[in-house]
């Protein structure tokens, strides 16, 4: 397991805090959480669930941003250190392929990859209902919406940050118009980011545990290692007294992502602390985006908390890996092209 490696780029300057002496766990808190707190700026009232990436010699990043009246909205942050962030007051402004306006009546839970030279949004937006909203930006100064994806009802869309077998992927969660009977992670497939076809399902609520049984959906952006595709995902139980959305992972195998080769039966993460207890809606830890070190295996996890706050937390590859893998709890048609 030592010889776990992630694919990718070196990212020396990603945030990093060692795990607390006597932690036993494999994904810890930052001990400055929350990084973003209530009204960040003059229009919004809270931020979360949302996704950065690197950028020229810091960061930035699509946020979740919750306006006064209510109406979420997705805005622009940057940040040198990724901690310390300054977010846009004002909402990112689309146009369509055209150059015509084309601005969304709301949108929430964006996750940003860099695909090739381009940045890709993908998030919740208002087509007749939720359904999966997709753009690019090249500068993250202008915004081209491009067609949506799928019709509703649907959430938690998530791009590969590669082509796979010359095949675009994108993960999604179907659901209906409230918050869901449904609750299982499907893949699909493109050409060219227009067309999707080759559905197939991904993995499944379910378990030995409660932890992920009424519904889970995908997270961060997957992270190519040379064990498969790790993918930090949620999974939500219902209790008395409400949802309770917890982190999890998984690998997916690497050349057919829609098989689940190990998948965590406990979670990582779940709420404890204050400000994933106590906020705008209990009872939450969501992951949006990571950041990684190819040389040194480090990840850093971006959740939302409570429907309120930005919060972070760390993992090891190697040591994360491992653990999956010694505590892996497949569900019934996972480890299979289910279709």
């Amino acid at each position: 397991m030592d010889k776990v490696k992630i694919l990718g780029e070196e990212l020396s300057n990603i945030p990093w805090q060692e795990k607390p002496e006597g932690f036993e766990g494999v994904v810890w808190r930052h001990n400055g959480n929350p990084i973003i707190n209530w009204n960040p700026t003059k229009e919004t009232a809270r931020i979360f669930n949302s996704a950065v990436v690197p950028y020229e010699d810091g960061f930035i990043g699509v946020f979740r941003a919750d306006h006064k009246h209510g109406k979420p909205q997705l805005h622009v942050g940057k940040s040198k250190d990724g901690l310390s962030w300054d977010i846009e007051d004002e909402e990112i402004h689309w146009k369509d392929e055209e150059g015509k306006d084309y601005q969304p009546n709301y949108s929430y839970d964006p996750r940003l990859v860099k695909i090739d030279d381009a940045f890709y949004i993908v998030w919740c937006v208002d087509f007749g209902g939720a359904a999966l909203g997709m753009g690019m930006t090249k500068d993250f100064k202008e915004f081209t919406r491009l067609e949506n994806p799928f019709i509703p009802f649907n959430r938690n869309g998530v791009l590969f940050p590669r082509k796979v077998h010359d095949k675009y992927l994108l993960l999604s969660r179907p659901s209906d118009s409230g918050h869901t009977p449904f609750g299982d992670i499907f893949i699909s497939e493109s050409p060219d980011l227009v067309y999707w076809g080759k559905h197939r399902r991904v993995m499944s609520r379910g378990g030995s545990g409660w932890w992920q049984g009424t519904k889970i959906g995908g997270g961060a952006i997957p992270i190519e290692t040379s064990e498969g595709w790790l993918l930090f995902y949620h999974g939500v139980s219902g209790t008395c007294n409400g949802f309770v959305y917890s982190i999890g992972a998984a690998i997916l195998d690497i050349d057919n992502p829609s098989k689940v080769l190990y998948r965590t039966r406990d979670y990582l993460l779940t709420p404890e602390k204050e400000y994933e207890t106590t906020g705008f809606v209990p009872n939450v830890a969501f992951p949006c985006a990571t950041l990684q070190d190819s040389a040194t295996g480090k990840i850093t996890i971006y959740y939302g908390a409570a429907d309120t706050y930005v919060a972070v937390a760390y993992a090891k590859v190697q040591e994360l890996i491992r653990y999956i893998k010694d505590n892996s709890d497949l569900v019934y048609g996972d480890d299979i092209e289910y279709r």
